[in-house]
């Protein structure tokens, strides 16, 4: 049983600790590059990609954390237009995949004010909820999963090479911001179900 770690700055993540064929997860904090030696002396490097705040944030819900942020003003317009407030103040837990405004920004021109009508709502809400995962799903627990089932019902696929996740074709580039009512992580393109 070994887990090689390097520590260059202080935050949350969570490694793997081997031990024959099973696999223990271990809370740590540290950043910088995980190694594991797993089964087979197999060797998987992980390099988290952002420092969760989870002090500055667990507090809130998943909306307010995100309108604190600044960086998700589209995606909470879209929130509050497909009536799903509520729901993501909820009890969760959820997992959001959540497009930051420059994922927004690489839509069509015109794709986010059709969506935002009224008329709109039904498509707006399938596209929403495809973002949602129930559950609180953090970075670690990606490790061997290949799918996720969405809040919208359709399932979205999660590849992971070297120190990259994709969640379909969208790169995740931020992991594990905690809030009271589950997590989340932000993308880099809107997911299209």
């Amino acid at each position: 049983m070994r887990t090689l770690i390097t520590c260059a700055t202080m935050i949350a993540m969570t490694t793997m600790t081997y031990a024959g064929d099973n696999c223990r997860k271990q809370q740590v904090v540290c950043s910088g590059t995980v190694i594991h030696v797993g089964p087979a002396q197999r060797l998987v490097a992980h390099t988290p990609v952002a420092a969760p705040a989870a002090a500055a944030t667990d507090t809130k819900d998943i909306v307010d954390t995100a309108v604190s942020a600044k960086k998700f003003s589209t995606l909470v317009a879209a929130v509050k237009a497909a009536g799903l407030v509520e729901t993501l103040k909820g009890d969760g837990p959820f997992t959001v995949f959540a497009p930051n405004d420059e994922a927004f920004a690489k839509l069509p021109q015109g794709t986010i004010a059709d969506l935002l009508k009224p008329e709109n709502k039904a498509k707006l809400t399938a596209i929403l909820t495809y973002h949602v995962v129930p559950g609180k799903v953090m970075a670690a627990d990606v490790v061997g999963v290949k799918s996720a089932k969405t809040v919208n019902g359709k399932e979205v696929s999660v590849t992971v090479e070297g120190n990259t996740v994709m969640i379909d074709q969208s790169k995740v580039i931020a992991t594990d911001i905690v809030t009271s009512n589950g997590v989340i992580h932000v993308i880099d393109s809107v997911l299209l179900p």
